[in-house]
């Protein structure tokens, strides 16, 4: 069966993943993942399969990096309307709130470990794709292979690194393209603009699907599969403006390969934390985001799963305490002036089972929390509040607001057991003096995580999510996407109403109230945030979307249409931009024009620039390419319009072999 199997082809993938330990981060480092001899490593088909395992178990590096203060995805998440950063702790150098200034090819805040790790997604991408290129570049000479298997081989390594740089030009525009390893260090690469790349990965990605067996013909759970390379090629499908295409694979892999959307409750009943304390009613939301729950036959609606389990070296996953509130800051009082919330042992004589809200919650920092917008406005569809939509609905458990939680301190006997507030009813004083780090609703369902730590030890008071000897498996992608995805493609061609049966199809099963009759850009852009949070790379899909909208030429929900200078803008004022910028200011706190105070934080100034449609180019990578000039983005400091770059991907490819 492939549920016993996929633990040992992971497993296998650890041999290399220890030869992978002195793999330098930079792009510019071309050894193979090798002790230096590949001609011996590569040779074999199990040389090739370790290779497409390590390719396969890297998936989860681009959304947890094992730090329990932060995570790589949500440095995608402060550059957009849905999250902010909010550790209001951070010095003021530190703190990420300024983006506009402070984001510069130089700047620390690139990569500073608890704040932003957008240089890991950088460095993380990049050693991606060398995994893939290694495949690549000797499944050839392995003898005894014949063409359909050496074809899947390719195809796998294909879609990783397809993966790898569609997210890279939707974080960073413009790149060096790197399609093989190469014997002597390249100091010389050009920049390849993003459209050419784009269409790269159409070619790579059209290849895989016609050569990667079917998710029900793969020899293990977490492999690439047909289905993932289909789902893939549909993104890039939409940013080439092929929306035919795309609706029409779209189609194909909703309706001929075995999936469908979990429409009631399924797999391991895992009622998530101290079940007296917040009782979960179960339902199909709930299982669906179980980590137990999201890899195996039993769920049709995953088309690639990516296992992170103790047996396959789980890299931490500490949701809980990266995007929930920090509900027990101790400067957050009750009405009588007692602390609100605390975090009784279970060993502790205070420990009650009915007010144990760090098993429910865990000890929440609130590195990212989620805007006001993505707490309420987006859920307002027709002009209503849905709190009936399971995705949004505290009654069954799956949402917690701030007011749901109780406070739990013993010496106030007068509130113990009542409701938070956040003003003091008798004179309007403010409760929680961090309103940013320690007051916002949220939803449980997808940050919970069974803590195995915490669980094994009764003197435990910090659950913090997927630790060691946890089940902490993500998804890669479901097919809930694929519908939206169908949508756009409608929407794109001029067919509303038939884009919003797409959408509706979502909302069914997530029991919501309001359905749409007809949707704009808007509707689509917030079912992805209601439906995907913390699966998709936010800011890669609405900056892709941005590219949709100025190729198609239909209008947001604004009525803005935007033109081939939509990521060539810079500026904080209100008009212009991309689509991208626009979610930003228009639904975060982002160019308010004031500063703000909240906790430990005096003057936070939550800025976004256009230009920030693209991270800029990392100077260390510039610097390293010493023979060759590659070139920044607009508005960063080095930008050079004259710089020469590569406008379609073969010329790039040819020019690989040129090191001089």
């Amino acid at each position: 069966m492939k549920t016993t199997k996929y633990l040992s082809h992971v497993s296998f993938g650890l041999i290399m993943a220890g030869m992978l330990a002195g793999c330098s981060d930079s792009f510019l480092e071309q050894d193979p993942l090798s002790f230096y001899e590949p001609a011996t490593t590569y040779n074999s088909e199990s040389g090739i399969k370790a290779a497409i395992a390590v390719c396969d178990r890297h998936l989860r590096y681009m959304y947890t990096s094992g730090n329990t203060n932060n995570a790589p995805i949500a440095s995608d998440y402060f550059f957009s309307e849905i999250g902010l950063y909010g550790k209001t702790d951070a010095n003021a150098t530190d703190m990420q709130d300024n983006f506009a200034e402070k984001i510069t090819p130089t700047s620390g805040l690139l990569d500073n470990g608890d704040g932003n790790h957008i240089l890991t997604l950088w460095n993380e991408s990049f050693n991606g794709v060398k995994y893939a290129n290694t495949v690549l570049s000797y499944v050839d000479g392995v003898e005894g292979l014949d063409e359909k298997t050496k074809n899947m081989y390719k195809g796998m390594a294909y879609f990783h690194r397809a993966i790898k740089y569609y997210n890279l030009v939707f974080w960073f525009g413009d790149l060096p393209l790197i399609s093989r390893i190469i014997d002597v260090p390249k100091q010389n690469y050009k920049t390849t603009k993003k459209e050419a790349i784009l269409e790269m990965l159409v070619h790579d990605l059209e290849f895989a699907v016609e050569n990667v067996p079917t998710q029900n013909e793969i020899e293990y759970y977490g492999m690439v599969n047909q289905e993932a390379c289909m789902h893939l090629l549909i993104k890039c499908y939409l940013a080439t403006g092929r929306y035919k295409q795309a609706e029409d694979m779209a189609t194909d892999l909703i309706n001929n390969h075995g999936l469908a959307l979990m429409t009631e409750p399924f797999g391991t009943d895992n009622p998530g934390g101290c079940s007296t304390t917040w009782p979960i009613t179960r339902n199909v939301i709930w299982d669906l985001h179980r980590a137990e729950n999201k890899i195996g036959s039993f769920n049709k609606e995953c088309i690639l799963g990516i296992p992170n389990m103790s047996s396959q070296a789980l890299v931490v996953y500490a949701a809980m305490r990266i995007f929930g509130p920090f509900w027990n800051n101790g400067g957050m009082v009750d009405p009588s002036g007692k602390q609100a919330g605390l975090r009784p042992a279970r060993n502790a004589s205070t420990y009650d089972a009915t007010e144990s809200w760090v098993e429910v919650l865990g000890r929440g920092i609130a590195t990212m929390r989620m805007s006001d917008y993505a707490q309420n406005g987006l859920w307002v569809v027709n002009g209503e509040m849905d709190r009936q939509d399971l995705r949004h609905n505290s009654e069954v458990g799956n949402w917690v607001n701030m007011t749901d939680l109780r406070y739990n301190n013993p010496d106030s006997p007068e509130w113990y057991g009542k409701n938070y507030m956040l003003y003091n009813p008798e004179n309007g004083n403010l409760l929680c003096p961090d309103t940013i780090r320690s007051w916002f609703d949220h939803p449980l369902y997808k940050i919970f995580y069974n803590d195995a730590v915490a669980d094994a030890s009764m003197s435990s008071n910090d659950w913090e999510g997927a630790r060691a000897g946890s089940n902490g498996n993500l998804y890669q992608f479901r097919l809930a996407e694929t519908y939206l995805l169908r949508a756009e493609a409608k929407l794109y061609q001029g067919h509303p109403a038939e884009a919003a049966e797409d959408v509706n199809i979502i909302r069914r099963r997530a029991n919501a109230k309001q359905m749409y009759t007809t949707v704009n850009i808007g509707d689509i852009a917030d079912e992805r945030a209601r439906e995907l949070f913390l699966e998709e790379f936010r800011k890669v899909e609405l900056v892709r979307i941005s590219m949709c909208l100025a190729q198609s030429g239909i209008p947001d929900e604004w009525g803005n249409t935007y033109g081939s200078n939509w990521d060539k803008q810079s500026g904080t004022d209100a008009t212009g931009g991309s689509y991208w910028y626009q979610r930003c200011i228009k639904h975060n706190i982002y160019n308010r024009g004031y500063t703000i105070s909240s906790g430990n934080a005096t003057a936070l100034n939550y800025t976004m620039d256009k230009r920030n449609v693209f991270w800029p180019i990392p100077n260390s990578a510039i610097t390293a390419n010493n023979k060759a000039e590659l070139a920044q983005n607009y508005g960063y400091d080095g930008y050079n319009p004259s710089v020469a770059m590569w406008d379609n991907w073969q010329d790039a490819v040819a020019d690989e072999s040129v090191t001089e």
